[in-house]
């Protein structure tokens, strides 16, 4: 049984709604890792105390349809007031939004983090574990949380509804 697929009613075709957004690319900015120890810091016998700080940062190009999103982890693994290693990461994206201009900074800074999160983690792990220790799997991060702490100076002198 065949469909009429030419249109809706009145002649008017539907078109499909363009993608929020859309990843043009992914990179390593940067990459570090430090195993400054070795080759005492991989016998480890006792659980590395582990300290993981994240930020995003986004900029507009300057033509201002493509903007760049970055994740930034710096993780820190000590034994006994000793370093074990040390891992920095910088993961970037080049990104253009279809959104209305109040949502673009929420997008950028929460939206697009999400989708990039999962090939930090990897890279993250395969880092530490190529260094000599078990991989580090990194639990999901709140990234609407980091964005509201980030921006809540900025955030307190608006009026409620403008983020």
């Amino acid at each position: 049984m065949a469909e009429n697929t030419t249109g809706a009613e009145g002649g008017a075709q539907q078109q499909p709604a363009a993608n929020p957004i859309t990843i043009h690319t992914q990179y390593i900015k940067d990459l570090s890792f430090e195993n400054p120890n070795a080759p005492e810091s991989v016998a480890l016998q006792q659980q590395p105390k582990i300290n993981i700080d994240v930020d995003v940062e986004a900029r507009t190009t300057q033509d201002q349809k493509l903007h760049e999103v970055t994740i930034k982890i710096n993780v820190k693994a000590e034994v006994a007031d000793k370093v074990a290693f040390i891992a920095e990461l910088q993961y970037g994206c080049v990104v253009t939004l279809n959104v209305a201009d109040e949502h673009r900074l929420p997008v950028l800074m929460i939206e697009v983090p999400r989708l990039l999160f999962p090939y930090v983690r990897k890279i993250i792990a395969d880092l530490t574990a190529d260094g000599g220790f078990p991989p580090l799997m990194m639990q999901q991060i709140d990234f609407a949380d980091l964005f509201r702490k980030k921006f809540a100076k900025q955030m307190e002198g608006q009026p409620a509804g403008n983020a």
